[in-house]
Protein backbone atom coordinates (compact mmCIF):
# COMPACT_ATOMS: atom_id res chain seq x y z
CA UNK A 1 0.00 0.00 0.00
CA UNK A 2 1.34 3.40 -0.97
CA UNK A 3 1.56 5.71 2.02
CA UNK A 4 0.43 9.34 1.87
CA UNK A 5 3.28 11.83 1.78
CA UNK A 6 1.44 14.70 3.51
CA UNK A 7 -1.25 15.20 6.14
CA UNK A 8 -3.56 18.05 7.05
CA UNK A 9 -2.56 19.74 10.31
CA UNK A 10 -3.36 22.79 12.44
CA UNK A 11 0.04 24.39 13.00
CA UNK A 12 1.08 26.92 15.64
CA UNK A 13 3.09 29.55 13.78
CA UNK A 14 2.67 32.46 16.23
CA UNK A 15 1.58 32.77 19.85
CA UNK A 16 -2.03 33.81 20.49
CA UNK A 17 -2.60 33.57 16.73
CA UNK A 18 -5.09 31.34 14.90
CA UNK A 19 -3.57 28.00 14.02
CA UNK A 20 -2.57 27.70 10.36
CA UNK A 21 -4.20 24.88 8.42
CA UNK A 22 -1.39 23.34 6.40
CA UNK A 23 -0.35 20.19 4.62
CA UNK A 24 2.62 18.83 6.56
CA UNK A 25 5.08 16.25 5.15
CA UNK A 26 5.14 12.67 6.39
CA UNK A 27 8.21 10.41 6.44
CA UNK A 28 8.67 8.40 3.24
CA UNK A 29 8.59 5.12 5.16
CA UNK A 30 7.59 3.86 8.59
CA UNK A 31 10.67 2.87 10.58
CA UNK A 32 10.94 -0.36 12.58
CA UNK A 33 9.08 0.16 15.85
CA UNK A 34 7.13 3.15 14.51
CA UNK A 35 3.52 3.56 13.41
CA UNK A 36 1.48 5.86 11.22
CA UNK A 37 -1.84 6.56 12.93
CA UNK A 38 -5.08 8.19 11.80
CA UNK A 39 -6.09 10.40 14.73
CA UNK A 40 -9.65 9.81 15.95
CA UNK A 41 -9.54 12.00 19.05
CA UNK A 42 -7.25 14.62 20.57
CA UNK A 43 -8.11 16.21 23.90
CA UNK A 44 -6.45 19.53 24.58
CA UNK A 45 -4.39 20.01 27.72
CA UNK A 46 -3.52 23.08 29.76
CA UNK A 47 0.02 22.75 28.41
CA UNK A 48 -1.33 23.19 24.88
CA UNK A 49 -3.02 26.40 26.00
CA UNK A 50 0.18 27.67 27.66
CA UNK A 51 2.21 26.91 24.54
CA UNK A 52 -0.36 28.68 22.36
CA UNK A 53 -0.32 31.69 24.68
CA UNK A 54 3.48 31.78 24.81
CA UNK A 55 3.52 31.25 28.59
CA UNK A 56 5.63 28.16 27.90
CA UNK A 57 8.16 28.79 25.17
CA UNK A 58 11.71 28.02 24.12
CA UNK A 59 13.94 29.21 21.27
CA UNK A 60 13.23 27.71 17.87
CA UNK A 61 10.03 25.94 18.89
CA UNK A 62 7.88 27.24 16.02
CA UNK A 63 6.30 26.07 13.83
CA UNK A 64 4.87 23.22 15.88
CA UNK A 65 1.82 20.99 16.09
CA UNK A 66 0.05 21.03 19.43
CA UNK A 67 -1.67 18.06 21.04
CA UNK A 68 -0.17 15.28 23.15
CA UNK A 69 -3.33 13.55 24.40
CA UNK A 70 -4.54 11.53 21.44
CA UNK A 71 -5.62 8.13 20.20
CA UNK A 72 -6.07 6.75 16.74
CA UNK A 73 -6.28 3.86 14.31
CA UNK A 74 -3.06 2.41 12.95
CA UNK A 75 -2.66 2.88 9.19
CA UNK A 76 0.79 1.35 8.80
CA UNK A 77 3.55 -0.03 11.03
CA UNK A 78 7.24 -0.62 10.74
CA UNK A 79 8.88 -3.97 11.32
CA UNK A 80 8.60 -5.41 14.85
CA UNK A 81 6.31 -2.68 16.15
CA UNK A 82 4.70 -3.73 19.43
CA UNK A 83 3.12 -2.07 22.42
CA UNK A 84 4.62 -1.65 25.90
CA UNK A 85 3.33 -5.08 26.94
CA UNK A 86 4.91 -6.82 23.97
CA UNK A 87 1.70 -7.22 21.98
CA UNK A 88 2.16 -6.86 18.20
CA UNK A 89 0.58 -3.76 16.67
CA UNK A 90 -1.09 -4.30 13.32
CA UNK A 91 -2.89 -1.96 10.89
CA UNK A 92 -6.41 -1.31 12.14
CA UNK A 93 -5.44 -1.47 15.81
CA UNK A 94 -6.55 1.32 18.15
CA UNK A 95 -3.64 2.69 20.14
CA UNK A 96 -2.49 5.48 22.41
CA UNK A 97 1.11 6.35 23.28
CA UNK A 98 3.32 8.12 25.74
CA UNK A 99 6.39 10.28 25.23
CA UNK A 100 9.43 8.94 23.43
CA UNK A 101 12.53 8.18 25.47
CA UNK A 102 16.08 7.55 24.34
CA UNK A 103 16.81 4.40 26.38
CA UNK A 104 20.49 5.36 26.63
CA UNK A 105 20.81 8.07 29.29
CA UNK A 106 21.27 8.09 33.08
CA UNK A 107 17.57 8.68 33.67
CA UNK A 108 16.53 5.76 31.49
CA UNK A 109 19.14 3.22 32.59
CA UNK A 110 20.24 4.13 36.12
CA UNK A 111 17.22 5.86 37.61
CA UNK A 112 14.91 3.64 35.52
CA UNK A 113 12.56 6.61 35.24
CA UNK A 114 11.30 7.46 31.73
CA UNK A 115 10.24 10.93 32.92
CA UNK A 116 13.91 11.62 33.74
CA UNK A 117 15.08 10.86 30.18
CA UNK A 118 17.63 13.43 29.00
CA UNK A 119 16.05 13.44 25.52
CA UNK A 120 12.42 12.85 26.42
CA UNK A 121 10.24 13.61 23.44
CA UNK A 122 6.76 15.08 23.29
CA UNK A 123 4.74 16.06 20.26
CA UNK A 124 5.29 19.70 21.17
CA UNK A 125 9.09 19.35 21.16
CA UNK A 126 9.10 18.50 17.46
CA UNK A 127 9.05 21.29 14.88
CA UNK A 128 6.49 20.80 12.13
CA UNK A 129 9.04 21.66 9.42
CA UNK A 130 11.59 19.00 10.37
CA UNK A 131 11.43 15.23 10.04
CA UNK A 132 9.38 13.36 11.25
CA UNK A 133 7.12 16.45 11.01
CA UNK A 134 3.65 15.32 12.14
CA UNK A 135 4.08 14.09 15.72
CA UNK A 136 1.39 16.17 17.45
CA UNK A 137 -2.30 15.47 17.87
CA UNK A 138 -3.74 18.27 15.72
CA UNK A 139 -3.15 16.28 12.56
CA UNK A 140 -5.19 13.86 10.50
CA UNK A 141 -2.25 11.45 10.37
CA UNK A 142 0.34 11.26 13.15
CA UNK A 143 3.77 9.65 12.99
CA UNK A 144 4.44 7.75 16.23
CA UNK A 145 8.20 7.39 16.56
CA UNK A 146 10.00 4.16 17.50
CA UNK A 147 10.93 5.50 20.95
CA UNK A 148 7.35 6.36 21.88
CA UNK A 149 5.84 3.76 24.22
CA UNK A 150 2.62 2.52 22.64
CA UNK A 151 -0.44 0.87 24.16
CA UNK A 152 -3.23 -1.17 22.61
CA UNK A 153 -6.46 0.23 24.03
CA UNK A 154 -9.42 -1.74 25.42
CA UNK A 155 -12.66 -1.33 23.47
CA UNK A 156 -14.67 -0.38 26.55
CA UNK A 157 -12.67 2.82 27.22
CA UNK A 158 -13.97 5.62 24.95
CA UNK A 159 -11.60 7.68 22.84
CA UNK A 160 -11.96 10.80 25.02
CA UNK A 161 -11.13 8.94 28.22
CA UNK A 162 -8.21 7.13 26.60
CA UNK A 163 -6.85 10.38 25.16
CA UNK A 164 -7.09 12.17 28.52
CA UNK A 165 -5.23 9.24 30.09
CA UNK A 166 -2.23 10.22 27.95
CA UNK A 167 -1.47 13.29 30.07
CA UNK A 168 -4.05 14.53 32.57
CA UNK A 169 -5.01 11.07 33.81
CA UNK A 170 -1.50 9.71 34.15
CA UNK A 171 -0.23 12.94 35.71
CA UNK A 172 -2.77 12.73 38.52
CA UNK A 173 -2.22 9.04 39.21
CA UNK A 174 1.55 9.49 39.26
CA UNK A 175 1.11 12.36 41.74
CA UNK A 176 -0.95 10.08 43.99
CA UNK A 177 1.77 7.46 43.72
CA UNK A 178 4.43 10.02 44.59
CA UNK A 179 2.37 10.89 47.68
CA UNK A 180 2.54 7.25 48.75
CA UNK A 181 -1.12 6.69 47.90
CA UNK A 182 -4.18 8.20 49.52
CA UNK A 183 -4.74 6.75 52.99
CA UNK A 184 -8.40 5.75 53.47
CA UNK A 185 -10.17 8.17 55.79
CA UNK A 186 -7.70 11.01 55.14
CA UNK A 187 -8.39 14.58 54.07
CA UNK A 188 -7.30 15.86 50.66
CA UNK A 189 -7.02 19.43 49.39
CA UNK A 190 -6.81 19.86 45.61
CA UNK A 191 -5.45 23.19 44.39
CA UNK A 192 -6.91 23.85 40.96
CA UNK A 193 -10.26 23.13 39.32
CA UNK A 194 -9.19 22.46 35.76
CA UNK A 195 -9.20 19.00 34.21
CA UNK A 196 -6.35 17.83 36.44
CA UNK A 197 -7.93 19.17 39.60
CA UNK A 198 -11.37 17.76 38.86
CA UNK A 199 -9.96 14.36 37.91
CA UNK A 200 -7.83 14.40 41.08
CA UNK A 201 -10.92 15.25 43.11
CA UNK A 202 -12.71 12.21 41.68
CA UNK A 203 -9.70 9.93 42.06
CA UNK A 204 -9.22 10.97 45.72
CA UNK A 205 -12.86 10.22 46.43
CA UNK A 206 -12.59 6.81 44.76
CA UNK A 207 -9.35 6.12 46.68
CA UNK A 208 -11.23 6.42 49.98
CA UNK A 209 -10.54 9.94 51.20
CA UNK A 210 -12.94 10.94 53.97
CA UNK A 211 -13.05 14.56 52.83
CA UNK A 212 -11.99 16.17 49.56
CA UNK A 213 -11.75 19.97 49.24
CA UNK A 214 -11.20 21.58 45.84
CA UNK A 215 -9.80 25.12 45.61
CA UNK A 216 -10.20 27.02 42.35
CA UNK A 217 -12.63 28.67 39.99
CA UNK A 218 -14.70 29.79 38.21
CA UNK A 219 -17.99 28.80 39.83
CA UNK A 220 -19.06 26.35 37.12
CA UNK A 221 -15.84 24.39 37.59
CA UNK A 222 -16.35 24.30 41.35
CA UNK A 223 -19.84 22.99 40.68
CA UNK A 224 -18.27 20.31 38.48
CA UNK A 225 -15.87 19.44 41.31
CA UNK A 226 -18.87 18.76 43.56
CA UNK A 227 -20.33 16.44 40.93
CA UNK A 228 -16.98 14.66 40.80
CA UNK A 229 -16.79 13.99 44.53
CA UNK A 230 -15.71 17.16 46.34
CA UNK A 231 -17.25 17.59 49.80
CA UNK A 232 -16.53 21.32 49.74
CA UNK A 233 -15.00 23.95 47.48
CA UNK A 234 -13.09 27.15 48.16
CA UNK A 235 -13.31 29.89 45.50
CA UNK A 236 -10.38 31.93 44.29
CA UNK A 237 -12.18 35.19 45.07
CA UNK A 238 -11.08 34.68 48.68
CA UNK A 239 -7.66 36.02 49.63
CA UNK A 240 -4.91 33.41 50.15
CA UNK A 241 -5.00 33.73 53.94
CA UNK A 242 -8.77 33.22 53.85
CA UNK A 243 -8.42 30.14 51.60
CA UNK A 244 -5.96 28.59 54.03
CA UNK A 245 -8.20 29.38 56.98
CA UNK A 246 -11.22 27.87 55.22
CA UNK A 247 -9.40 24.58 54.55
CA UNK A 248 -8.33 24.40 58.19
CA UNK A 249 -11.90 25.13 59.25
CA UNK A 250 -13.26 22.39 56.99
CA UNK A 251 -10.77 19.92 58.48
CA UNK A 252 -11.54 20.62 62.13
CA UNK A 253 -8.54 22.91 62.49
CA UNK A 254 -5.99 20.25 61.51
CA UNK A 255 -5.46 21.00 57.85
CA UNK A 256 -5.35 18.53 54.98
CA UNK A 257 -3.34 15.32 55.16
CA UNK A 258 -2.56 15.66 51.44
CA UNK A 259 -2.31 18.84 49.38
CA UNK A 260 -1.94 18.53 45.60
CA UNK A 261 -0.85 21.54 43.54
CA UNK A 262 -2.52 21.36 40.13
CA UNK A 263 -2.72 25.16 39.82
CA UNK A 264 0.76 26.63 39.75
CA UNK A 265 -0.32 30.10 40.91
CA UNK A 266 2.17 32.48 42.53
CA UNK A 267 0.91 31.84 46.07
CA UNK A 268 0.28 28.11 45.69
CA UNK A 269 3.36 27.00 47.65
CA UNK A 270 2.68 29.25 50.62
CA UNK A 271 -0.97 28.20 50.62
CA UNK A 272 -0.15 24.50 50.36
CA UNK A 273 2.07 24.69 53.43
CA UNK A 274 -0.52 26.76 55.30
CA UNK A 275 -3.39 24.35 54.65
CA UNK A 276 -1.40 21.14 55.24
CA UNK A 277 -1.83 19.15 58.44
CA UNK A 278 0.96 18.21 60.83
CA UNK A 279 3.09 15.58 59.04
CA UNK A 280 1.04 16.15 55.91
CA UNK A 281 2.23 15.56 52.35
CA UNK A 282 2.38 18.19 49.62
CA UNK A 283 2.81 17.16 45.99
CA UNK A 284 3.85 19.84 43.50
CA UNK A 285 2.52 19.10 40.02
CA UNK A 286 1.25 22.31 38.46
CA UNK A 287 4.07 24.76 39.20
CA UNK A 288 5.77 24.49 35.83
CA UNK A 289 7.12 28.03 35.48
CA UNK A 290 10.57 29.35 36.36
CA UNK A 291 9.32 32.26 38.50
CA UNK A 292 10.31 31.79 42.17
CA UNK A 293 7.41 31.39 44.60
CA UNK A 294 7.55 31.91 48.37
CA UNK A 295 7.49 28.84 50.61
CA UNK A 296 7.63 29.22 54.43
CA UNK A 297 10.38 26.70 55.17
CA UNK A 298 10.07 27.23 58.92
CA UNK A 299 6.50 25.96 58.74
CA UNK A 300 7.61 23.02 56.58
CA UNK A 301 10.06 22.14 59.35
CA UNK A 302 7.66 22.82 62.21
CA UNK A 303 4.90 20.70 60.70
CA UNK A 304 7.40 18.04 59.57
CA UNK A 305 5.86 18.15 56.11
CA UNK A 306 6.81 15.93 53.21
CA UNK A 307 7.10 17.85 49.94
CA UNK A 308 7.43 15.94 46.68
CA UNK A 309 7.59 16.96 43.06
CA UNK A 310 5.79 14.95 40.41
CA UNK A 311 6.49 15.32 36.71
CA UNK A 312 3.79 14.22 34.28
CA UNK A 313 3.96 10.43 33.93
CA UNK A 314 5.23 7.57 31.82
CA UNK A 315 3.77 4.60 29.98
CA UNK A 316 3.18 2.76 33.28
CA UNK A 317 1.10 5.68 34.57
CA UNK A 318 -0.70 5.86 31.23
CA UNK A 319 -1.61 2.18 31.45
CA UNK A 320 -2.86 2.70 35.02
CA UNK A 321 -4.97 5.65 33.89
CA UNK A 322 -6.63 3.64 31.13
CA UNK A 323 -7.30 0.80 33.58
CA UNK A 324 -8.62 3.30 36.13
CA UNK A 325 -11.21 4.52 33.64
CA UNK A 326 -12.11 0.94 32.78
CA UNK A 327 -12.47 -0.09 36.42
CA UNK A 328 -14.41 2.98 37.55
CA UNK A 329 -16.37 3.74 34.40
CA UNK A 330 -19.65 4.00 36.32
CA UNK A 331 -18.39 5.86 39.39
CA UNK A 332 -18.31 9.38 37.95
CA UNK A 333 -19.86 11.24 34.99
CA UNK A 334 -16.53 11.21 33.16
CA UNK A 335 -17.93 12.28 29.80
CA UNK A 336 -19.07 15.58 31.35
CA UNK A 337 -15.42 16.67 31.29
CA UNK A 338 -15.37 16.88 27.51
CA UNK A 339 -16.78 19.37 25.02
CA UNK A 340 -18.46 18.46 21.76
CA UNK A 341 -15.76 17.52 19.24
CA UNK A 342 -14.76 19.90 16.46
CA UNK A 343 -12.48 19.46 13.47
CA UNK A 344 -9.06 21.03 12.89
CA UNK A 345 -10.77 24.22 11.71
CA UNK A 346 -12.24 24.66 15.19
CA UNK A 347 -9.02 24.04 17.11
CA UNK A 348 -8.10 27.73 17.44
CA UNK A 349 -11.45 28.61 19.01
CA UNK A 350 -11.19 25.58 21.29
CA UNK A 351 -7.81 26.75 22.57
CA UNK A 352 -9.14 30.26 23.16
CA UNK A 353 -12.16 28.87 25.01
CA UNK A 354 -9.94 26.81 27.29
CA UNK A 355 -7.71 29.84 27.88
CA UNK A 356 -10.81 31.73 29.01
CA UNK A 357 -11.85 28.78 31.22
CA UNK A 358 -14.88 28.16 29.05
CA UNK A 359 -14.12 24.46 28.53
CA UNK A 360 -12.65 21.86 30.85
CA UNK A 361 -11.46 19.53 28.08
CA UNK A 362 -11.79 20.58 24.45
CA UNK A 363 -12.01 17.69 22.00
CA UNK A 364 -10.66 17.71 18.44
CA UNK A 365 -11.64 15.05 15.92
CA UNK A 366 -9.51 15.68 12.80
CA UNK A 367 -11.92 13.58 10.74
CA UNK A 368 -14.57 16.31 11.10
CA UNK A 369 -14.66 19.25 8.69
Amino acid sequence: MALPNTTAAAVLTGHVQPLALQDVPLPAEVEPGAALVRITCTTLCGTDVHLWQGRMTFPGMLPMILGHEMVGEVVAVGESTSDALGRPIEPGARIGWSESVCGRCYGCNVLREPVACADRGYGFRQRADRSPYATGGLTQLCYVTPGAAKLLLPDEVPDTWAAMSGCAGKTVLRAFDRAGGIRPGSTVAVQGAGALGIFATAAARIAGAAKVITIGGPDDRLAAAIRFGADATVPLNRKPVSRMAKVRELTGGRGADYVFDFAGADTVGEEAVGMAAQRGTIVVVGSTGTKPTPVPLGEVMGKELTVRGSLNGDIADYHRAVEFFRAFADRMPWSDLFSEPVGLTGASKALAAMANQGKIKAVIDPRLP
